[in-house]
């Protein structure tokens, strides 16, 4: 199998199954599980101004996934096949890398083999047809990934800065993601075999992440008030209350959390309440700070349900079943059948082959892996865990499990061919 053979199965293989969801979802995609960086890009390209209302500045989000929508409304229009055709080309791209990841830990074939099971993963190939940000998220993590093991394996600076610059641009799709440049500058530094080389590509990764984030940090200080990520620390608030556990529990989303009495308009429902004549005025900065205090009391006093709560995010982050009602929106028997049978077997089957496949694949890789999905699990225990979180890093299990399958194959085949050669 030569190469372009390769991408041409992958790229199939990222493209049919997408094509044929965009299809049967082309009435819902514009109207349902839309995510709030659509009201951005809307208001962006029609206002100039990036928030929820004309005039008034927000910093409610990260900005990546409205600013790839606005580019998208500004240059053609808002139309389901303008963005689901997006989606399949950036779900495209991120199969070509994950094919590339897969050639260069182990072979071509396990490259194949990696990036067909990860572009087919059954959630993400529903979930890329609707407008949520993930799909950049697992586009770039897979950039994250490849540039990471290519420093590893150069100790060039210079690609060790655009490895920062990818992960800073993974923190403005995901404020989860913030810590990452310092766990990709480990795994660049070590082992420390030149101690000031070592330095200097841990610093490099660093100094690019903040170069990319550290324009946007300003502009929330300017337009906002306040230099932070992101004024929404309320969703972090929602994942750490004394109701979140139960509604969780039950199948529930943080979204269902009852607000706390007397707590102030958010953003969202401010410029809700002005569009329908009600002018409401937000301090997205006071607000901001008024549910971190809140989540550090609840931390400080609770401790022992933070932990049921941690515990209970791992379990959901890692479960092979959907654990929240929501994440599935599915209607019909073809979608139960795909949410209750097909998708548990796939990620079961994911998690058995990427355990064995983590015995056989070079270590440098398996040591990568243990970092970023270490990274995810940890920050899903200071917020919330569920299938959309985890998937945009399924594609290393992927590659795990194609070691597995291909080193597999090979050893069947060995073992026909022995009795022929003996006689």
């Amino acid at each position: 199998m030569t190469r372009r053979q390769a991408l041409a199965i992958v790229l199939a293989a990222a493209a049919l199954p997408r094509l044929v969801v965009l299809w049967s979802e082309r009435g819902a995609i514009l109207e349902e599980l839309v995510e709030k960086s659509d009201r951005f890009a809307q208001t962006l390209v029609a206002s100039g101004t990036f928030g929820f209302l004309p005039g008034r500045a927000s910093g409610y989000t990260q900005p990546l996934y409205a600013w790839f929508l606005a580019g998208l409304y500004q240059v053609l229009e808002r139309h389901w096949l303008v963005v689901g055709i997006a989606h399949i080309a950036i779900a495209a791209l991120t199969a070509a890398i994950v094919l590339e990841i897969g050639r260069r830990v182990v072979s071509l074939r396990v490259g194949v083999v990696g990036a067909t099971i990860a572009t087919l993963h059954p959630f993400l190939v529903w979930h890329d047809m609707h407008l949520n940000r993930e799909v950049l998220d697992g586009l770039l993590v897979a950039v994250v990934a490849l540039l990471a093991l290519v420093v590893a394996e150069r100790k060039d600076a210079l690609l060790a800065l655009a490895l920062g610059a990818a992960a800073g641009f993974a923190i403005l799709g995901n404020a989860r993601l913030a810590l990452l440049p310092f766990v990709l500058a480990a795994f660049v530094a070590l082992p420390l075999e030149r101690s000031r080389r070592s330095l200097l590509l841990g610093a490099a990764v660093v100094a690019g992440a903040v170069v990319v984030v550290a324009p946007w940090i300003a502009r929330n200080e300017l337009s906002v008030g306040c230099p932070v990520l992101t004024t929404d620390t309320r969703a972090l608030w929602k994942a750490n209350n004394e109701n979140t556990r139960e509604i969780l529990d039950r199948g529930g989303w943080i979204d269902d959390v009852p607000e706390p009495r007397g707590g102030p308009p958010w953003p969202e429902k401010a410029a809700d309440l002005t569009l329908a004549g009600k002018p409401t005025q937000v301090d997205e900065c006071a607000q901001q700070r008024y549910y971190r205090e809140l989540v550090f009391d609840f931390w400080r006093e609770n401790l022992d349900e933070k932990g049921r709560l941690a515990a209970q995010a791992v379990e959901m982050l890692w479960s092979p079943t959907f654990s929240v009602d929501s994440d599935d929106a599915g209607r019909g028997r073809l979608a139960e059948l795909g949410r209750d049978v097909v998708e548990p077997a796939f990620m079961i089957a994911v998690y058995l082959l990427a355990i064995a496949g983590a015995a056989l694949a070079p270590r440098r890789y398996v040591a990568l892996v243990v970092l970023l999905v270490g990274y995810n699990t940890l920050a899903a225990t200071a917020f919330a865990g569920t299938v959309r979180y985890r998937a945009p890093f399924d594609f290393l299990l992927a590659i795990l499990a194609a070691v597995a399958l291909v080193r597999g194959w090979d050893w069947i085949r060995e073992r026909r061919l022995r009795p022929a050669t003996r006689s």
